[in-house]
């Protein structure tokens, strides 16, 4: 306790305040529940480190500058007080020395605040606006990709499968919201024949808002899964946004991703259906697996197209099925879509496979939700290996939901009988643990306190031919 009160009053202080504020893509609430829930700041740092951008740079300027003025202040009025004999001087000085830390925890926040309003806002309003009339009148199809899970691995597909053959712009990484639609706007030559957006989901009204300013013709939901409920609530409340660009588009060109459980509420007799059976009037057919890519063939009446893939797993041939045919709709040839989906490989810690001193490491550490854990788990099942192990720390963003998406996590891991099971220390490792031992684990269960130093000596855990599936990130800002 002593210990961690001292820590405000760290030389490091400061850079630990900047550091959570980057951490928190400077959303001030975000940024002071965090400051308020700490109780040690010198152990807020330990998955990553300040990025010293201009920004940063220049808040960690004004956060020790103005902490310099304030204990100058602070010593002044105590030498005023004790010259003068005036003690409520030296009460005054020393409180203000004290309250420092508090002081400058809350401060940090008013330039962000203020530039917010009068600076960012209202040009980002423009921006937006401008972008607006920009899609309304491009000439090209507008396929929107939205959900809880899935949206950037669909965006790039479509991206590039698409390509052969059409010209595609899509947003870029995971630039999902209206200031970066707006950006992306401002790119477009109007030739494009295709432009994929992805729609970010953060808070009530965000997917109709995006739908409003970007006007798509096409609609993708890649899925629905327990995501933002500490903004959101319920998962019911999140469905619905999402699904708001199934009514701006009147329900006509939605496919929805129906292997998602979440999702089949929501589904109307309007809606197409994909999934790993197919799409459109087309079945899959002869799938092979293997941790090099994903081949299966997409039949219709006598006519068959022969697919191979980079991406690993069973739950990317509905992905793949539905570009595929959506590809043909616009005009691709089979050519042209039997050469783009070999173009298609594992995106960065999105079920990114590579070898470790003989074991191979699945890298699926950007997933953050039940679904893709579920995913994930089904995959480790179904490879051969020598050995298996299962490494996460949880999800984050999960709201009053926590404990009950983390202990089917735990039985969703216990069904795919790893042989050890890694999870990192921190508020929901409980109820992992609860449920490995509610489905009955009895495989070797590690609890790593420092993260940072499990991952990279990962190679001494690791032998040859044994398969290690890495899932989910947890930030410094949960806890």
């Amino acid at each position: 306790m002593i210990r961690g009160f001292l820590s405000m009053y760290s030389p490091a202080f400061p850079k630990t305040l900047v550091y959570m504020l980057q951490s928190t893509e400077y959303q001030v609430a975000d940024y002071l529940r965090w400051f308020w829930r700490t109780t040690n700041f010198s152990k807020v740092t330990r998955r990553r480190t300040l990025d010293y951008t201009k920004p940063a740079r220049l808040l960690l300027a004004a956060v020790r500058s103005g902490i310099l003025v304030q204990l100058l202040i602070g010593l002044c009025l105590i030498f005023i007080g004790l010259r003068s004999d005036n003690q409520y001087l030296c009460i005054a000085g020393s409180a203000i020395i004290i309250l420092y830390p508090i002081v400058w925890a809350h401060l940090i926040t008013v330039p962000l605040v203020l530039g917010r309003v009068f600076i960012s806002r209202p040009a980002e309003n423009k921006l937006i606006a401008a972008s607006t009339e920009i899609f309304a009148k491009h000439p090209g199809k507008k396929i929107a990709v939205a959900g809880s899970y899935g949206k950037t691995t669909m965006k790039e597909l479509l991206a590039t499968v698409l390509s052969e053959g059409l010209t595609v712009a899509a947003t870029p990484a995971n630039k999902n919201v209206s200031i970066s639609h707006a950006y992306f706007a401002r790119k477009l030559t109007g030739s494009e024949d295709v432009l994929v957006i992805e729609y970010g989901e953060g808070a009530p009204g965000d997917v109709a808002r995006f739908a409003k300013i970007t006007q798509p013709t096409h609609a993708i939901i890649t899925g629905l899964a327990p995501a933002h409920l500490d903004k959101y609530l319920t998962l019911d409340a999140a469905g619905r946004d999402i699904m708001s660009v199934a009514d701006y588009l009147k329900n006509q060109q939605v496919f929805i991703n129906d292997e998602s459980p979440e999702l089949k509420s929501f589904i109307k007799d309007e809606h197409e259906r994909f999934n790993a059976a197919g799409v459109l009037g087309w079945k899959v057919r002869n799938i092979k697996l293997s941790l090099k890519g994903t081949s299966f063939d997409l039949c219709k009446g006598k006519r068959a197209i022969a697919l191979q893939s980079g991406l690993v797993g069973r739950h990317q041939i509905g992905f793949l099925s539905l570009v595929a045919t959506l590809g043909l709709q616009l005009g691709q040839t089979t050519e042209q879509i039997q050469a783009g989906i070999a173009k298609t490989k594992p995106f960065e810690h999105r079920m990114q496979p590579y070898q470790l001193g003989g074991a191979w490491i699945i890298d699926d550490t950007y997933n953050g939700n039940l679904e893709g854990l579920r995913a994930g788990t089904a995959l480790l099942a179904e490879l051969p290996a020598s050995r298996k192990i299962y490494v996460t720390p949880g999800l984050v963003d999960q709201g009053d939901q926590a404990e009950r998406v983390h202990v089917e996590a735990g039985q969703l891991i216990a069904v795919a009988q790893p042989d050890i099971v890694v999870l990192m220390q921190n508020s929901v490792t409980k109820f992992i643990q609860t449920g490995l031992a509610k489905a009955g684990f009895d495989g070797e269960v590690r609890i790593e306190v420092d993260p940072l130093e499990f991952y990279t000596n990962l190679n001494l855990l690791v032998a040859a031919g044994d398969l290690v599936l890495m899932q989910n990130d947890w930030t410094d800002n949960y806890a």
